[in-house]
């Protein structure tokens, strides 16, 4: 039997999985910022999604629609 896996922002999904595609699409929209952005967080401080959010709020525009703003 599968074991199905928790979409982003599950209570209890504490861990960002990169190597999972739908997992990573998941939080950075959860997060509003692109999917490499998510894979560069999690290198900067680790797959803990509150870690990672975290850092993401610190960075200059995180977002989506502010990166489009800026360019």
């Amino acid at each position: 039997m599968s074991q199905a896996i928790p979409a982003a922002g599950d209570p209890g999904t504490q861990r960002i999985d990169v190597q999972q595609a739908q997992a990573l699409r998941d939080w950075a929209k959860k997060f509003d910022v692109t999917p490499e952005q998510i894979k560069e967080a999690v290198d900067a401080v680790g797959d803990s999604a509150p870690d990672v959010e975290q850092h993401l709020k610190g960075s200059k525009a995180t977002s989506n629609s502010e990166q489009a703003a800026s360019k």
